[in-house]
């Protein structure tokens, strides 16, 4: 398995671009890359939330050397920002991340997470110091029959609701510019779903909902408790990722390019019911849960689950954290959050807590 050592021998002092580094995971990756000691460059919207990881643990100032606000789809400016800092490598995770957003404005759901990806694989194609490409896709782009078989990279892409076909679309652009434009870069999409984590703070998403609702001391809605979906925390697949973006960088062959499924280590799948009673106990004070039985739902995947094994015997890399223990750092983030701790150090502090786990569960 990879170490946090190799990890940091590789990325120490590479020029890394993130694209959506004003959002949740994204903000994640850069104070990441940070404490691996790669130079660390961003483009992307403004937060859309008014609490928002990037703002509270100071991404922008404290962690990035360069923080570019503007629209990745504007293919111009991202190809001048490719052109200024020569970036070798390029973790793509600018999207509309929803799957409610996306049934209420689809139009913008197709055009950021599709003609923005052409938008900076055309820019790589004109800027010779990318060596590698991950695309942070979703779990939610393969064709979902609900069956009871965790899906494989090679199972077929598709997408019942806006978002996850934007998502399937961004599969089928990126593997066709590796094909025909890339034979001398690294290129790679990554897909993982249902991350949590401290900072997230978008709407109609199961812990921040629950969260907001804690702390306000309102009755927590659940829509679907029954659903089944890949809970993980938000540094098992960013490591996933992080792993592979090295392993591309190293072998810079057909080896690791192409799909990787990142998702949680256990076989034990949690209901969004179950969630939700463990996070009222790491919260440690009692809420009020509601269903939200109303007529009118939009679709929504009931059973999702992953086969990861692929990255397990390539990669050499699988998550180590439970459902319960991720849910305790989660909460342990917002509590810090909400008793007004730095949230740059503690995130870091996170992060090596976090490879405090992965060494003993290697041990």
């Amino acid at each position: 398995m990879e170490d946090l050592v190799s990890l940091k021998k590789y990325f120490s002092n590479k020029r890394v671009l993130v694209t959506g580094h004003t959002g949740f995971k994204g903000s994640w990756l850069c104070i990441y890359l940070k404490m691996l000691g790669a130079e660390v460059h961003g483009i992307a919207l403004a937060p859309k939330e008014s609490e928002s990881i990037f703002e509270i643990a100071n991404v922008e100032k404290g962690v990035c050397t360069s923080s570019t606000i503007d629209n990745i789809c504007n293919t111009h400016s991202v190809s001048a920002l490719l052109q200024d800092i020569q970036p070798e490598i390029v973790f793509h995770l600018a999207a509309q991340p929803l799957v409610i957003e996306g049934y209420n404005d689809p139009v913008e759901t197709f055009n950021t997470n599709i003609m923005g990806v052409v938008s900076i694989l055309e820019s790589i194609r004109m800027c010779q110091s990318v060596e590698v490409f991950v695309n942070v896709t979703t779990d939610k782009c393969y064709e979902n029959k609900e069956w009871c078989y965790p899906y494989r990279e090679t199972d077929r892409l598709g997408g019942h609701d806006p978002y996850s076909a934007s998502k399937a679309c961004a599969e089928i652009v990126t593997n066709s510019y590796r094909q025909s434009y890339f034979p001398d870069k690294a290129i790679a999409t990554a897909r993982a779903g249902n991350v949590i984590g401290g900072g997230d703070w978008a709407q109609n998403r199961l812990l921040p909902d629950i969260i907001k609702a804690f702390d306000r001391g309102d009755e927590i809605e659940i829509r679907n408790p029954s659903s089944i979906r890949p809970w993980q925390h938000v540094l098992e697949p960013l490591t996933g990722y992080l792993v592979l973006a090295k392993k591309l960088g190293e072998k810079q062959g057909e080896e690791y390019s192409g799909a990787w499924n990142f998702g949680p280590h256990t076989s034990k799948n949690y209901t969004v019911g179950e969630v939700v009673k463990e996070v009222a106990s790491c919260w440690g004070e009692s809420a009020n849960i509601a269903i939200d039985n109303s007529a009118e739902k939009l679709h929504e995947t009931n059973l999702l689950m992953l086969d990861c094994s692929k990255a397990r015997l390539k990669l050499g890399f699988e998550g180590v954290l439970s459902i319960p223990k991720a849910i305790y750092l989660t909460v342990d983030w917002y509590k810090a959050f909400y008793e007004k701790e730095d949230m740059n150090l503690f995130t870091e502090k996170q992060i090596a807590q976090y490879w405090a786990l992965r060494n003993k569960d290697e041990q």
